[in-house]
């Protein structure tokens, strides 16, 4: 017999994927158009496009009108931390989208009592799609992923994700840390999407020295029903932001050794 809980996370599976797909073709419309569209700076490298506006504004209506005793938690327009949360990024890499860069998605995020649950990755113009469950397992379009087998950080290809409130100095020392393990080491400026590529084994490690959640919310569920290791991202005090490791089974030690940044609250274990 399946529980009320259990249906309602089935109830907001299917709603995510459909709230997704249509977040996921808004932003596709506006980076079409991009000649067109408002650009401006919050901070240093700190982008923002009208489509980032509009896409969670949309994403905010369907969740209202599906599940309005759920909260909304989003990169453009905050909200409260409740019991049910969806967690949204309506467009991460807009650095990338706004230069035409086609490495951007749509990130959303369920969490059920602090919970991460349910995760979807849209990114439109890779023509990719990433979605899990908590239990269920991980897709890419449709197809079960995994993460990679690779075992020797020597081996490794990883990414290392850039924070502007860390200093450079720090970012740099890791990044030469993990040159010196023997890694090739590179930056997309998307975070969901490099928690994706270490789900589906394109890379083997993403660390970060600082993230926000509605970089990973959606990463996070896919990245460890693809049977990575994700650190305890949610573990904590999650509201400002924490550090993230996401690796292949095989490297995650190493990589926790190696990387040598401050990654105290990542060290906590998987969510």
């Amino acid at each position: 017999m399946v529980s009320n809980r259990e249906g309602e996370l089935t109830q907001r599976f299917l709603a995510l994927q459909g709230i997704a797909a249509e977040a996921a073709a808004l932003a596709m419309h506006h980076f079409e158009n991009r000649d067109s569209l408002a650009v401006s700076l919050k901070g240093a490298q700190d982008w923002l496009t009208e489509a980032d506006g509009a896409v969670e504004a949309l994403i905010r209506r369907r969740v209202g009108e599906a599940f309005p005793q759920d909260g909304v938690l989003g990169e453009e327009g905050g909200g409260e931390i409740t019991d049910r949360l969806w967690i949204v990024d309506p467009i991460d890499g807009t650095a990338n989208f706004a230069h035409g860069d086609r490495t951007w998605c749509v990130s959303i995020g369920f969490l059920q009592d602090g919970v991460p649950q349910l995760g979807c990755i849209a990114a439109p113009a890779l023509g990719e799609t990433y979605l899990a469950r908590k239990g269920g397992g991980a897709t890419l379009n449709g197809r079960t992923i995994r993460a990679a087998a690779t075992n020797d950080i020597a081996r490794s290809t990883l990414e290392h994700g850039w924070s502007p409130r860390l200093p450079v100095e720090r970012y740099l020392e890791t990044v030469g840390r993990l040159f010196r393990a023997g890694a090739n080491v590179k930056r997309s400026a998307s975070g969901a999407l490099g928690l994706a590529a270490v789900a589906c084994g394109r890379t083997d490690g993403y660390v970060e020295g600082h993230i926000n959640s509605w970089d990973v919310a959606g990463g996070v569920v896919i990245a460890a029903e693809a049977g990575a290791h994700v650190s305890g991202f949610f573990s904590g005090d999650w509201s400002n932001g924490n550090p993230i490791i996401v690796a292949a089974p095989g490297i995650a030690e190493a990589l926790y050794r190696v990387s040598g940044t401050a990654l105290s609250a990542a060290a906590t274990g998987s969510d």
